[in-house]
């Protein structure tokens, strides 16, 4: 089974490059943040036509979350248990969402930013990632992947130059720390033996031709229960869907800000 887990940064915008993507990789489940959509507003008849199921919770503008699977979705989940909502009043955002597709329990997790240190977001974001990983240990003897965009780039070298980010969030020891907490539980990076250096980025800001200066970072992830890491064989990230030249060669719309991330793993 091949998976894979990618920031569209909107699915309306980026459907053809989605169904796309999904036929050149042959991808069993595709998990998707920020689609940018309410759930009918999902743009799904080409999906279904290639034979793919689509489970999505969103509004329209913000956030949202998705799998899209060809090999089953049951047990969906929207949210997790105690995942907290932010504001005042309190609004649960569209940041998580669960499902088992072929035998793995998949999770699209779309983590909070941060924004700034001192702003309440990323005292909403170390709670969001907290809460995860109480919910977490309770799936970590199934096969399980949290997967998504972590908005945590948990070593030095997963940013093309710490100094700059060194009164950044992604970086604050608070934030690798509640990274390196499912570690600890026992999940699994399973993509970084498979990458090296800034061979790894995932993502690179429209800013001043980022990708094509390679100014990124990693920090979108396929973190894997025992199970699930024990059937990884392979993964990779395909920095060419980052590259606008492939859309201009193929006729497609402008790329996403991240690049997917892609895992096999054996039957």
């Amino acid at each position: 089974m091949r998976i894979a887990t990618w920031n569209v940064n909107s699915i309306r915008s980026r459907i053809d490059r989605v169904e796309a993507f999904l036929q050149r990789h042959d991808i069993d489940v595709l998990a998707v943040q920020e689609t940018k959509a309410k759930v009918d507003q999902l743009p799904l008849m080409g999906l279904e036509s290639m034979g793919y199921e689509v489970a999505a919770t969103g509004f329209s503008q913000w956030n949202g979350v998705a799998l899209i699977s060809r090999v089953g979705i049951e047990d969906v989940q929207v949210g997790f248990s105690e995942m907290p909502g932010f504001g005042d009043p309190l609004v649960s955002e569209a940041r998580a969402i669960g499902a088992v597709c072929g035998g793995v329990r998949i999770w699209s997790l779309y983590v909070p930013n941060g924004r700034k240190v001192d702003d309440p977001h990323y005292a909403y974001k170390l709670d969001w990632l907290g809460r995860l990983r109480t919910a977490a240990q309770q799936w970590r003897d199934e096969p399980t992947a949290l997967v998504g965009d972590w908005n945590i780039a948990p070593l030095d070298e997963d940013v093309f130059d710490i100094a700059q980010f060194k009164n950044s969030t992604h970086v604050t020891v608070p934030e690798r720390a509640a990274f390196n907490a499912f570690l600890e539980d026992g999940y699994a990076d399973v993509v970084r033996p498979h990458i090296s250096g800034d061979a790894g980025y995932t993502y690179w800001d429209y800013y001043r031709q980022r990708f094509e200066r390679n100014r990124g970072m990693r920090i979108d992830f396929v973190i894997g229960s025992p199970a699930f890491s024990d059937r990884v064989t392979g993964a990779f990230i395909d920095r060419d869907e980052r590259d606008p030249a492939l859309g201009k060669a193929n006729g497609l719309g402008s790329p996403s800000d991240h690049a997917p991330v892609i895992v096999n793993l054996s039957d």
